[in-house]
């Protein structure tokens, strides 16, 4: 159990854990079972994400992600936006932006922690140790490149995730 995940309600968990449990994880889908709106929008330049509040939505919060990004990275940035929701939602006040690097006007520690339980989120370490030894047990560019594909995320984020970057 990571230290992000035991930041989060027992609530929140039970809610997240079927999501988790399969692959690709449907991740708008999850954001809406939080309570959370998501809206594709045409965002400014080199923005790939924010969370604001939102009195339309159950859990006060939205997340808006930049429409004119690749699939994989909107995935990224409604799990990312999710982690502030449920690590960081006493800082978000107005809204938080995210830029295409995932920084925000939020500290680094907290981006850091955002990026790790966006990586948790859509990249659950029980599939992806599944899968991992599924396509032969070793961190090549092929093996992340296939996953990456299973995971419906970027080969940039598989790299990480399974340790090659």
């Amino acid at each position: 159990m990571t230290r992000e995940w035991r930041k989060i309600s027992k609530a929140e968990k039970d809610i997240i854990r079927p999501f988790i449990a399969e692959v690709p994880v449907r991740i708008a889908t999850m954001a809406r079972e939080l309570g959370l709106e998501v809206k594709s929008a045409t965002l400014r330049p080199r923005i790939s994400g924010q969370i604001q509040p939102s009195s339309d939505s159950p859990s006060g919060f939205r997340i808006r992600v930049n429409r004119h990004e690749a699939k994989t990275r909107q995935r990224f940035t409604i799990a990312h936006e999710i982690a502030h929701y449920l690590l960081h939602r006493d800082f978000i006040g107005d809204g938080i932006e995210d830029t295409i690097l995932y920084r925000s006007t939020l500290s680094d520690p907290r981006e850091a922690e955002a990026n790790r339980m966006a990586a948790q989120l859509l990249m659950p370490e029980p599939t992806i140790i599944s899968s991992f030894r599924r396509h032969g047990g070793r961190a090549t560019p092929n093996v992340a490149a296939i996953m990456a594909e299973e995971f419906d995320v970027s080969e940039a984020a598989m790299r990480i995730r399974i340790g090659l970057s």
